[in-house]
């Protein structure tokens, strides 16, 4: 066995993270952030880097910034803009601002000074001016903004006082009282205009990232995805509509009842907007599809007989014809290129995980990751795949890392199943190895070759455990009909399968029985639940259920509520029947294996009250359990001293019911 040290949360940590990649317009280098993490100081700095893609090492862009994100380049070449919180000639930021610099180095400019801040933002083609979100309160002037903004901080009472459904979102409530417009921005001169100023027009209010709109090429244009409902839901089905950016008015390009709309992108020649459409009246699940609309109105869906999901970004080839993005298949993610006139689908780039690419002047470059490595940058050379920076190669060399594989097994209806399996390292089959299923969330999700910062397989792994992880009927990535057939009978197959997936392990020699465990998060946390009161005691020696579904009637609290009644197939007060054989809850009375409870308190998508209700059951019935609950954390726990405690709690809590030893 190597001697190289075991990789564990400190070395997770230590590690440098890539963002996604913007590439110069002769594509000759990308830019894109890269996050470092103190352990010592808990907290993070984001910074820019450029990166050759014709050879040659990276190189650092900006010093002075704690979190300077989402950079872009410009359409000109001579510049790149980014988003920061910084302190500049006198002036400290209090919402992250634009900022722009040029790419051979130099101080950043500040451009203009935005009262209610700036989020996602897009050039256009010219170079000259920025398009960009911000939220504002909608019935107030520009002028008026940041005078609204001072009283509104100002404010003695601190409640939140709302009459909209959607009014809060993952870990943060929506802004009291505003709204996400588009503005536009001269970079020269730093004046901003707000385009829906006075009028009802709003992007997102969940999430408005700058997939949500695009520019056309002759900068006249920009389309945007909007919820056309007078009660914005967070399950909204959405519309498109195009905005003149001369003089602001908006005309609705696309509106159907029974679909729903995303992602707009223009085609280079201006003449096609492609988009995601998903038919969501054959069923809440329908996957977003590759569509296209033209001048005149007339739009189709081209990858309607092509069983994925398409993913945003979308990114017009060069000849019009084809359209990239990134898509699951079988529990992997890839780039692909979809040629619109044979409606075909080809891998340009196969994962892994692809997480995000950037095109420019006949270049691709991939940001992507792995089960054996973080996030890398890439560029597409030919046929060829070369790496175009090696920031974590030398921290990675100095761990071992166990190898993994992914086996196929037949679980519920007889259907074959994916289950991954990652190996300790030095794994020996002659002795016997503990095992530990980590369950995924979602359920629309799946797990993969990719690499997890919170739920490292690695880490896992180099505790001496073989861990498994099955992609069970829900997960995406394998059809729609495998993926929408839990619907309304949550828990069943999903526990046929991860059984399946224990009864295949006790039949391999390496395997010890009496040393299996089982994890998960959010609807893993939901499963691990279900299991405890549906799995005899004994065949699992420990749980563990960070942010688990517990009490679906309860469930009301969080953000996603509208979906409920869509998933479980009736709402609680119509059918409470249905949705208590759903419920981890309502088998309390067998709960019987110890279970680790973790939760943070910033969770508005799975609420706290979920884990506290189910550690404060399992006390109550005597069994043994231990709650590990943050004040400061959301679904994730995202800091890194808070991380340590975590991985610390997690190992120590399975060592403790667990003999698991070294493997013999």
């Amino acid at each position: 066995m190597s001697k190289a040290k075991a990789f564990d949360v400190d070395a997770l940590w230590a590690l440098d993270r890539i963002g996604e990649p913007s590439l110069s317009p002769d594509g000759a280098q990308a830019v894109a952030g890269v996050t470092r993490h103190s352990m010592a100081n808990n907290k993070a700095q984001s910074s820019l880097w450029l990166f050759s893609t014709l050879g040659g090492a990276p190189r650092r862009l900006t010093e002075a910034g704690e979190k300077d994100g989402n950079p872009q380049w410009s359409p000109r070449g001579d510049l790149i803009a980014f988003t920061a919180k910084r302190e500049q000639a006198g002036v400290k930021d209090d919402e992250a601002q634009l900022y722009v610099i040029a790419p051979d180095g130099g101080e950043a400019r500040r451009v203009g000074s935005v009262p209610t801040g700036v989020e996602a933002f897009k050039w256009f083609p010219d170079g000259r001016r920025i398009a960009f979100v911000s939220w504002v309160w909608p019935d107030r002037k520009a002028a008026a903004q940041a005078e609204a903004l001072k009283d509104f901080k100002a404010r003695k009472e601190t409640a939140y006082v709302t009459d909209e459904a959607l009014y809060r979102f993952w870990d943060h409530h929506i802004p009291m009282g505003r709204v996400p417009h588009l503005h536009v921005m001269d970079v020269a001169t730093g004046k901003a205009r707000d385009l829906f100023e006075g009028t009802a027009w709003e992007l997102n209010r969940a999430e408005p990232d700058a997939n949500t709109f695009d520019i056309a090429p002759d900068g006249r244009r920009i389309a945007f995805a909007f919820d056309p409902g007078a009660e914005k839901k967070l399950d909204g089905r959405f519309a498109l509509a195009e905005v003149d950016v001369r003089t602001r008015r908006v005309d609705t390009l696309l509106q159907d009842a029974d679909w729903h709309f995303a992602a707009p992108r223009y085609s280079h020649s201006g003449a096609h907007l492609a988009f995601l459409a998903s038919h969501q009246a054959l069923g809440h699940n329908q996957p977003d599809r590759l569509a296209v609309l033209d001048q005149r109105g007339h739009w189709a869906v081209f990858s309607g007989d092509w069983d994925h999901e398409v993913a945003a970004p979308l990114h017009w080839a060069e000849d019009d014809q084809h359209v990239l993005f990134a898509a699951e298949d079988r529990g992997r993610r890839h780039l692909w290129q979809f040629a619109l006139g044979d409606r075909q689908a080809d891998i340009v780039f196969e994962g892994g995980h692809v997480g995000s690419f950037a095109q420019a002047s006949g270049f691709t470059v991939v940001n992507h990751d792995g089960m054996q490595f973080p996030p890398r940058l890439s560029v597409l050379d030919g046929e060829a795949v070369r790496r175009i920076e090696a920031l974590n190669d030398e921290r990675l060399a100095a761990h071992a890392f166990g190898r993994h594989e992914e086996v196929t097994i037949t679980g519920a209806r007889g259907d074959a199943v994916q289950m991954w399996l990652t190996y300790p390292p030095g794994f020996d089959a002659k002795k016997k190895h503990a095992v530990m299923h980590v369950i995924h969330g979602g359920p629309h999700t799946a797990f993969g070759d990719s690499w997890h910062w919170r739920w490292n397989h690695q880490a896992f792994a180099a505790q001496g455990y073989v861990v498994a992880c099955v992609n069970y009927h829900g997960s995406s990535s394998f059809g729609h009909e495998f993926l929408d057939c839990i619907t309304g009978r949550w828990g069943e197959y999903e526990l046929q399968d991860v059984e399946a997936g224990t009864d295949w392990l006790l039949k391999q020699r390496w395997v010890d029985g009496k040393r299996i465990v089982a994890t998960g998060g959010s609807y893993g946390g939901y499963m691990v639940a279900w299991m405890n009161g549906h799995v005899a005691p004994g065949r699992y020696q420990a749980y563990v259920c960070h942010a688990g579904c517990y009490d679906w009637q309860a469930m009301y609290a969080d953000d996603a509520y509208s979906w409920h009644r869509k998933e479980l197939g009736a709402a609680y007060w119509d059918d409470p029947q249905k949705v208590a054989a759903q419920s981890p809850h309502a088998f309390a009375r067998h709960f019987t294996t110890p279970t680790l409870v973790m939760h943070g308190a910033l969770d508005y998508r799975v609420p706290d009250a979920q884990g506290l209700a189910y550690y404060n059951t399992l006390k109550s019935l005597g069994v043994p359990s231990r709650l590990v609950w943050f004040p400061d954390e959301n679904h994730w726990i995202l800091k890194p001293h808070n991380s340590r405690l975590w991985y610390g709690e997690f190992f120590a809590w399975l060592d403790k019911h667990v003999v698991k030893g070294p493997a013999r």
